[in-house]
């Protein structure tokens, strides 16, 4: 994803090296917290937008899954009646409602775990951008300190001067990788057309399923009278 490529980008950034050969330190370093701000907006942003879209998949499967119960006691009510080739009728749209609601579940999957990536990263950069944030704050402290500093020209300026670049140096670190990667799977179910033969055995199976769901609910239907 483009958006945390940029993200990461930004956090791999060496802030003490671009401040020490920035011309103008101060303005290098707010904009790089104005940089920081607007990708946390829209990493939050596409957070919100990866939950909204969970719920939604979460809420087609439990549509699916409802239908298909509902076509199940159609079939048992079918069966009680004697009418089998009813109860056929309802059991293959049961099995439909069940194909589409497994498709739900792994696009539920993919979402849950985009999601979830995308969650991780605007956490780590909300973390990141206040570490920034101060370390940015002293460093810019410590350039202003070394300038007023090295203006006295004096030997003890001279002195707090390296002490200073020293006590920068050893703040100077790379930020940890935000890695991220999007598994989202948003492609609507769809089934694909079969060859002639392949599309023979599928109906022979799904028939074959139909039947053993039958002999099921007549062999349960002693109970349910």
């Amino acid at each position: 994803m483009a958006l945390l490529e940029r993200v990461s980008t930004l956090l791999r950034a060496n802030v003490n090296d671009l401040l020490s050969r920035a011309e103008d330190p101060e303005k290098l370093a707010r904009q790089l917290m104005l940089d920081m701000e607007n990708q946390l907006v829209q990493v939050k942003t596409q957070v919100a937008i990866a939950i909204a879209d969970q719920h939604l998949l979460s809420k087609k499967k439990a549509e699916q899954d409802e239908l298909r119960a509902q076509w199940v006691r159609k079939a048992e009510v079918a069966v009680a009646k004697g009418q089998d080739d009813l109860a056929r009728a309802a059991l293959e749209r049961s099995l439909s409602h069940q194909r589409m609601g497994e498709g739900l579940a792994q696009q539920l999957a993919d979402q849950t775990a985009e999601t979830d990536t995308l969650r991780a990263a605007y956490q780590r950069l909300q973390q990141k951008l206040t570490e920034t944030q101060a370390r940015v704050d002293l460093m810019v402290a410590q350039m202003r300190r070394s300038r007023a500093v090295e203006k006295a020209g004096t030997a003890q300026a001279m002195l707090q001067s390296g002490a200073t670049q020293g006590r920068l140096s050893r703040l100077s670190g790379k930020a940890e990788d935000a890695e991220s990667k999007s598994a989202a799977s948003r492609a609507m179910l769809a089934i694909a057309s079969a060859e002639s033969l392949d599309e023979r055995f599928e109906t022979m199976e799904r028939n074959d399923k139909i039947e053993e769901l039958l002999l099921e609910l007549k062999q349960r239907q002693p109970r349910l009278t």
